[in-house]
């Protein structure tokens, strides 16, 4: 694993085949195998305690701030990032400019496998995102949000969040 400019809390648990930098975790975060976690120098990527990184997942913050909060579940596949586009091609950017913007992922969110997070998104509290979601707008606490795009699928009742905010 990779160790550069990171500040773990304790108990953290990170694979040996992850790559982890410029990044500050939470304590008794856990990380699986083949995830690529990174931040910028001017600009640290951040998790709060509790949260977890399923396989093969993707958090990019080398273009803007990712802040992860606490108790965040993130299945296996999940790519979230801070900048989009055809970053090879400066032809094909006069058409499509690379998208770049600051990605905020509220506490006790659980993001199913293969869900694409793009720049500029902010998600709430106690958020729900379906697999295979790719979510390119914003969502308020207690949204359970699915499709592609990612749209709004229903809130949570009183009865839920009753239940939740126990």
């Amino acid at each position: 694993m990779e160790n550069v400019g990171n500040v773990f809390g304790d108990n953290v648990k990170i694979n040996e085949s992850a790559s982890v930098s410029h990044t500050i975790i939470g304590s008794n975060t856990k990380i699986a195998k083949r995830c690529s976690i990174f931040g910028h120098p001017d600009f640290p990527l951040r998790i709060g305690e509790g949260s977890y990184f399923g396989m093969n997942s993707i958090c990019e913050g080398f273009n803007a701030s990712i802040t992860i909060g606490s108790f965040v579940s993130c299945a296996q596949n999940v790519n979230i990032m801070s900048g989009s586009g055809p970053n090879a091609s400066e032809r094909m950017q006069r058409l499509f400019p690379i998208k770049t913007g600051e990605v905020s992922i509220g506490n006790h969110t659980w993001i199913g496998a293969s869900a694409i997070i793009l720049p500029g998104v902010t998600l709430g509290n106690f958020c729900f995102i379906h697999a295979n979601s790719v979510v390119n707008a914003s969502f308020p606490d207690f949204s359970v949000i699915g499709g592609v795009p990612a749209k709004l699928i229903r809130v949570f009742s009183d009865l839920e969040k009753e239940i939740l905010l126990k």
